[in-house]
């Protein structure tokens, strides 16, 4: 008789697919590699997910929860734009540098290697970040906090490109050799200089 996984065994289920998804792409990736990585067999995979498509999408978007849950509980926590900013930026460091495999994974989404995914995620990924950061620029520009003349919804798409290359930095390795070009090979152990850069360009950008 077929015993239900508990929610441990299937998290282990996630967490080999999000690994073989990140080294292999959603082309190269096996799901007999990722059934021996979560030590149980391919027939019990199939039987929680209906094909790989399926669990390459349970894996994105329990990378997207991780992430937007994470921003969300920072992001609105002060009526300070600075410190709002600046705890988004310290929680994007934080996750990019624990969660490397994420990252990777999401970077075969937008490099075109799972492109049938792209219009689909798009929306669900972006969209809840760029909710995120209109509504808080929004609200500083209202209050005074920000320029009066940004333009709240182009402001965060600019300021997400940026945070989308900051996590990269941290991830994948192509983006690794781009961070010491510039800044040298201890920069990503820095965590406080590439906090504060980071934030300080944010802030002269809109005259906080």
């Amino acid at each position: 008789m077929y015993k239900k996984l508990t929610d441990e065994q299937i998290q282990i289920i996630i967490d080999s697919g999000i690994a073989e998804f990140a080294k292999e792409g959603f082309v190269g990736a096996n799901l007999s590699r990722i059934a021996k990585g979560a030590g149980v067999s391919v027939g019990v995979i199939y039987k929680y997910y209906e094909d790989k498509k399926d669990l390459f999408l349970a894996c994105v978007r329990y990378g997207l929860n991780a992430l937007t849950d994470a921003l969300k509980e920072v992001a609105f926590n002060s009526n300070n734009l600075e410190a709002s900013i600046r705890a988004v930026v310290r929680t994007l460091i934080t996750h990019s540098k624990t969660n490397q495999n994420i990252n990777k994974m999401y970077n075969e989404i937008t490099s075109g290697g799972a492109k049938e995914f792209a219009e689909m995620l798009a929306e669900e990924i972006e969209g809840i970040s760029a909710l995120v950061y209109t509504d808080l620029l929004r609200k500083a520009k209202e209050e005074g906090r920000c320029r009066k003349d940004i333009n709240p919804a182009m402001a965060a798409f600019f300021i997400d490109n940026l945070f989308m290359m900051l996590q990269f930095s941290y991830s994948c390795d192509y983006y690794k050799e781009r961070l010491k070009l510039y800044l040298g090979e201890g920069a990503a152990d820095d965590d406080a200089a590439m906090e504060d850069g980071m934030v300080r360009f944010i802030k002269n950008a809109l005259g906080i």
